[in-house]
């Protein structure tokens, strides 16, 4: 049995999984009910306690991924959508705890290995997942092999800037793709459009911002609502144009919008495709597609979490980040990292 925990600003999603990929039991609680980086931890042991007291000494390894987690040192670094900063050392800590394994790596990355591994992009070499949550995170595949970058935080494509002195993100800086294009970002997108519109007779003008969710949005829209539809035509006019640029970087065979905003289906995809379209470069023709998951909705981190724990010691696996000084010390037989 192998555990995944999916750390979102959120959520935190955890599933007990069998070898063959069957999910046998999923549990979740609320990460931003936790302000303290040790408060939540401690709400984490008690957790995977509970889960893993069903499959006893057959724990075999955790994987986990999260804000701006680090593959190669299995610490969270400074995360701009948790509710603490600083580092925490969350491998070594749950190493020490349950006495098993523990793969880490950035939270982005998890729907990619969750695709590669048991969804449509299993006959793919080039391909990107981008999660549409509480923020925006970025996985790339290419050649075959996840990217991770020297640092292990390659994927961050929330934090890439589209507007100077724009929004504020919880990074620190102004103006990043999240602010726009995520659940918050759609949320903050709705209430500048009502007080522009001055409530436009929108069935949403009197939500608070608490109370509001991008659900509500997207049911909204559905029904027909002027406002909400306008504010899925702007997040996705930048999502597209950020796309576009994306291929100039990736050359992908497909894109994947996963999250829970990719729900929202043809509100979010058709615009996003066709923003896409009218700014990618000409030597890209209309084979790149934008992509749903085929997976049930809400496992595919779960999964991906799974998969980077059951394959990080397998030799050449898709999954394994390599680093240069790993291949150096194969190359000429020395550890290069002491």
């Amino acid at each position: 049995m192998y555990l995944g925990i999916d750390i979102g600003g959120t959520t935190t999603k955890m599933g007990l999984m069998e070898a063959s990929g069957t999910l046998i039991s999923e549990n979740s609680f609320r990460t931003n009910a936790y302000s303290d980086a040790n408060q939540f931890l401690s709400a984490l042991e008690g957790e995977i306690i509970r889960m893993v007291t069903l499959v006893g000494d057959q724990l075999k390894g955790i994987g986990l991924g999260a804000p701006s987690a680090n593959y190669h040192t299995g610490i969270i670094e400074n995360a701009a959508n948790l509710g603490w900063k600083g580092q925490l050392d969350i491998k070594r800590h749950l190493e020490n705890i349950m006495h098993c394994p523990v793969s880490v790596t950035n939270d982005c990355n998890l729907p990619a290995i969750g695709e590669m591994t048991y969804g449509a992009a299993q006959v793919m070499q080039n391909f990107v997942t981008v999660s549409l949550g509480t923020g925006l995170g970025c996985g790339i595949v290419a050649n075959g092999k996840l990217v991770g970058g020297h640092h292990g935080m390659a994927g961050e494509l929330g934090h890439v800037n589209v507007k100077p002195n724009g929004r504020k993100c919880g990074c620190g800086r102004r103006g990043c793709l999240e602010t726009y294009v995520s659940a918050t970002g759609l949320k903050r997108t709705l209430f500048k459009l009502l007080a522009d519109y001055n409530g436009g007779h929108s069935e949403l003008e009197e939500c608070t911002f608490e109370e509001l969710t991008a659900e509500k949005i997207t049911e909204s829209a559905g029904r027909g609502d002027h406002i909400a539809r306008k504010a899925f035509e702007y997040t996705a006019r930048i999502l597209g144009l950020k796309l576009a640029d994306l291929l100039l970087i990736t050359d992908p065979e497909a894109i994947f919008l996963v999250g829970g905003m990719a729900q929202a289906g043809e509100l979010l995809f058709k615009p996003t495709r066709e923003a896409m379209n009218a700014c990618k470069l000409s030597t890209y023709d209309s084979d790149v597609e934008i992509l749903a998951s085929n997976l049930p909705p809400g496992k595919l981190s779960i999964l991906g979490a799974c998969g980077l724990i059951l394959n990080a010691e397998e030799p050449g696996s898709r999954y394994r980040h390599v680093t240069l000084l790993e291949q150096k010390s194969k190359e000429y037989g020395k550890d290069f990292s002491r």
